[in-house]
């Protein structure tokens, strides 16, 4: 494996990790009050998350702020692996990638949940 491949595959697992951990922060800012309403709206219980909003509660600014970083850090990376896929030449070497795509998914959720949980309290 040669080191440009080494750092690719780098690359493609910090994005994952910050989304991940976006996910992750936004789902405590969540957890409190925002979340438990939908899923009371779908028929699901909350009674589940009573533990986490009563941990996450006193840390909200504080996971707020990390996942605004890890947002902002995963759409960096991101953004770099789409800029490094493009240069590819015709030959078709570089191709999308599934984890490109999942990594995406997962900032796009962090962001709709933070920006829920964020603007709901």
């Amino acid at each position: 494996m040669s080191q440009s491949e080494k750092n690719s595959m780098g690359q493609k697992q910090i994005g994952a990790v910050f989304a991940l951990g976006s996910l992750a922060a936004a789902f405590g800012v969540v957890s409190c009050c925002a979340l438990p309403m939908l899923l009371v709206s779908f028929g699901l219980s909350a009674a589940w998350l009573t533990w986490i909003a009563f941990a996450a509660g006193p840390y909200r600014t504080a996971l707020i702020i990390l996942s605004m970083s890890c947002l902002a850090i995963g759409a960096w990376s991101l953004h770099r692996q789409y800029r490094l896929a493009g240069q590819c030449g015709p030959d078709g070497t570089c191709k999308p990638s599934w984890q490109r795509h999942l990594t995406l998914a997962g900032l796009v959720a962090a962001a709709v949940l933070l920006f829920w949980g964020a603007s709901y309290a």
